[in-house]
C-alpha cells in the first residue's frame, strides 16, 4: 500500500541523532519518528532558534528519511501525574526544575504547548505523547474508590488539557494519545470516557499501540473500529503473555526482561499480536499514516531486531482491494 515505515527513537536515544538517522537508514526504513528527548528533537532549540528544524531536516534529507511525526510522550507524562523522584529521570532539567509537583505540572503544561508550536515549524501534523494520570493508582478499587474520584481525573483532564489543546488546534497539529496503563486512557472504555470528557475535540486523538491492548486482554482491532476517525498515527510493536501457573498479569514487580513476568514486549511478529487483522482494519478505516516501529525486546539485540522488525512490517502491508473478488461474474443487472 505503500504506508511508510519509520523508527521511533525513543528507545534509542543514547545514541546521538546524527548516528541514529544513519543507523535508520541503513536499517531500510522510510522514515523516523522523533523523540523529543536526547538531541533527536529538543522543543526549547526549536523554539528559540530558527534555523534548528530546517538544519534537522537537512539531516534527515541526507539520510532520506520522512518524518511524519514527533513524540513528546515523557513530558506528557508529567502533566496529570502526581509528580514524585521518578519523573526527575524522564525530563528535561528544564521543565524539572526545583521538583517541586505543582511547578513541574506547570512547565510541563507548558512545554507540550510548545511542543505543538515547533512541530508546526518543523513541519509535522501529529504530536504522539501521554498525558499522564491522577487516578491511576485507584485502579484496584480497595480501599473502596467512590465514583467521584475517578470523575476527578477526568475533569482535572480538562482542566489541563483543553488550554494544551486550544494552542494543537491554532497550530493546526493533533495530539495523538498512545493508550497506555498510568494514562488517563488505558484501555477501550477510558478512551472513550476521555473523548467525551474533551468534548470529542478534533485535536484529540490516539497513536494506535496493539501491544499495550493485547497484554491486557484486549483485541486491538476493536480499538480501531471504535474510534475509526481518531487514529492520528500507528505503532508497530508486539507483546506476549506467559501466564504459566506462577507468572501474573500484574507481572509482579518483576522488570522488563525478567522470564518470571507474567508478560513482556516482543520484536513485531515475535509475540501475540495478530498484525494480520490490523492491517486489515487499518485499511477498512483509510488510514494511509505511518507504520511507526516502537522497537522493545529486552531479549534481542536491538540493531538485529530493528532490521528484523522493518523487513517484517514491509511485507506485513498491503493495499485494500479496489473491487469485489467475484465481480467478474457481474452481470451489471
Amino acid at each position: 500500500m505503500g504506508r511508510p515505515v519509520t523508527l521511533f527513537t525513543g528507545q534509542w536515544a543514547d545514541l546521538p541523532i546524527e548516528e541514529m538517522a544513519r543507523k535508520t537508514s541503513e536499517f531500510g526504513y522510510d522514515g523516523i519518528e522523533l523523540a523529543c528527548w536526547g538531541d533527536h528533537f529538543e522543543v526549547d532549540k526549536a523554539m528559540s532558534d530558527d534555523s534548528y528544524c530546517t538544519q534537522k531536516r537537512e539531516l534527515l534529507d541526507r539520510h532520506n528519511l520522512q518524518c511524519h511525526a514527533i513524540s513528546a510522550h515523557l513530558v506528557g507524562q508529567a502533566v496529570l501525574d502526581t509528580i514524585d523522584e521518578r519523573h526527575q529521570a524522564i525530563l528535561p532539567p528544564h521543565v524539572w526544575g526545583d521538583g517541586d509537583p505543582t511547578g513541574v505540572n506547570e512547565r510541563a503544561i507548558e512545554e507540550l504547548k510548545n511542543t505543538a508550536r515547533a512541530a508546526q515549524k518543523f513541519g509535522v501534523g501529529v504530536v504522539n505523547g501521554f498525558t499522564g494520570s491522577s487516578i491511576w493508582h485507584l485502579n484496584y478499587s480497595f480501599p473502596p474508590v467512590p465514583a467521584s474520584m475517578i470523575d476527578a481525573g477526568f475533569d482535572l483532564l480538562v482542566e489541563r488539557f483543553d488550554p494544551i489543546l486550544d494552542v494543537f488546534a491554532e497550530c493546526g497539529i493533533k495530539f495523538a494519545l498512545e493508550v497506555h496503563p498510568t494514562e488517563i486512557a488505558f484501555d477501550l472504555h477510558t478512551a472513550e470516557r476521555a473523548l467525551q470528557a474533551l468534548g470529542n475535540r478534533e485535536e484529540f486523538g490516539f497513536n494506535f499501540d496493539p501491544s499495550h491492548l493485547h497484554w491486557q486482554g484486549l483485541c486491538p482491532v476493536e480499538f480501531i473500529r471504535a474510534f475509526p476517525d481518531r487514529i492520528y498515527h500507528v505503532h508497530i510493536k508486539d507483546a506476549i503473555t506467559t501466564l504459566n501457573g506462577r507468572s501474573g498479569i500484574l507481572a509482579s514487580h518483576l522488570n522488563f526482561g525478567d522470564h518470571r513476568r507474567g508478560w513482556d514486549f516482543r520484536s513485531p511478529g515475535r509475540g501475540g499480536v495478530n498484525f494480520e487483522e490490523i492491517i486489515r482494519a487499518l485499511n477498512d478505516i483509510g488510514y494511509d499514516g505511518p507504520l511507526s516501529i516502537e522497537w522493545e525486546d529486552s531479549g534481542m539485540e536491538r540493531e538485529f531486531g530493528a532490521r528484523e522488525a522493518c523487513e517484517f512490517t514491509k511485507r506485513l502491508d498491503f493495499a485494500p482491494s479496489g473491487r469485489a473478488f467475484d465481480s467478474a461474474f457481474d452481470d451489471g443487472s
